[in-house]
């Protein structure tokens, strides 16, 4: 077991906090909300007063924010982590930020010897309550292996995308497929349902057929076809659009650095925003099914 410090314990960070200390590994955590503080305390964690304070003496530093800004000003400059850790420190930021970002950050650690790996996440708050994410990770080999001990603990899946701002890559890819595919399901169902057809027939059918995707078989975003789904619970999240609209920017980024046009990207990048900009933002991103069949009030 190995001592670990975890930093920012919002909607994802939290259970995953969590799972560290049920695997057993020595954790101290640290956030700005004394009342995620006091959740983790409760489970088991040490709580510090500071990220300083978290990560001196851990062999593991893990941090979950909200974006690149954030983790730059956790990792980089004088008054940074990566100046005052050891360089034995393995360091595993979990945000969904810039690739950009990410590589400033390891291109840092790897100066100072420090391991360190961008290792965001795929699989949303039910998956990691349960331990089950999917992490892509970017850094180095040797990095990786000692990364993958920690992971394990709250991941099922865990791969090595490539050197450091990979996994922010991969990750961008990956949630630009899911906004696309989560897209056409939608128009799939409704024009289903507009010509007579039960939505959740239309759905075996389509799940038996070359149309088989993700959304179909795990999140269905028709109300009433899969009952655990956000849809058929008024689309309490689940996924934000808030946060799928911010993947899309990012991803968006990366296609747009790389000098690549990807039309398809872009417009679900433009529904998702106008679906946030009507008031949905809270809500689960299967919800764009509502703007598809143009419900009052929401978009």
């Amino acid at each position: 077991m190995a001592t670990v410090a975890f930093i920012g314990l919002g909607n994802m960070g939290g259970p995953m906090a969590t799972n560290l200390v049920k695997a057993g590994h020595q954790v101290t955590v640290f956030d700005l909300s004394a009342a995620a503080c006091e959740q983790l305390r409760a489970a088991g964690a040490a709580v510090a007063e500071s990220a300083l304070a978290a990560a001196t003496g851990a062999e593991y530093v893990l941090s979950m924010l909200p974006a690149g800004k954030h983790v730059a000003a956790t990792y980089l400059g004088e008054d940074g982590l990566l100046a005052r850790l050891d360089p034995s420190t393995t360091v595993l930021d979990c945000s969904t930020i810039d690739a950009a970002t990410a590589r400033r950050v390891g291109e840092a650690a790897s100066a100072l010897g420090i391991g360190f790996m961008d290792t965001p996440v795929s699989g949303g708050v039910a998956a990691a309550a349960a331990g089950t994410l999917a992490f892509m990770c970017g850094g180095s080999a040797a990095t990786f292996d000692k990364a993958r001990l920690i992971l394990a603990d709250m991941g099922k899946n865990i791969f090595h995308a490539g050197p450091a701002g990979a996994g922010q890559v991969a990750k961008g890819c990956n949630n630009m497929l899911l906004a696309i595919h989560m897209i056409g399901t939608c128009e799939a169902l409704e024009m289903g349902a507009r010509n007579g057809l039960d939505p959740a027939v239309l759905s075996e059918i389509m799940l038996a057929s070359s149309g088989r995707n993700w959304s179909l078989e795990v999140y269905n975003p028709y109300p009433g076809v899969m009952p655990n789904a956000p849809a058929s619970n008024a689309y309490k999240p689940g996924f934000m659009v808030d946060l799928m609209v911010k993947d899309l920017g990012l991803a968006l980024e990366i296609a747009e650095q790389s000098d690549f046009d990807n039309p398809m990207g872009q417009l679900a990048q433009a529904l998702y925003s106008q679906h946030q900009q009507a008031g949905n933002g809270q809500l689960d991103f299967s919800s764009i099914l509502r703007k598809l069949q143009g419900a009052a009030g929401q978009s």
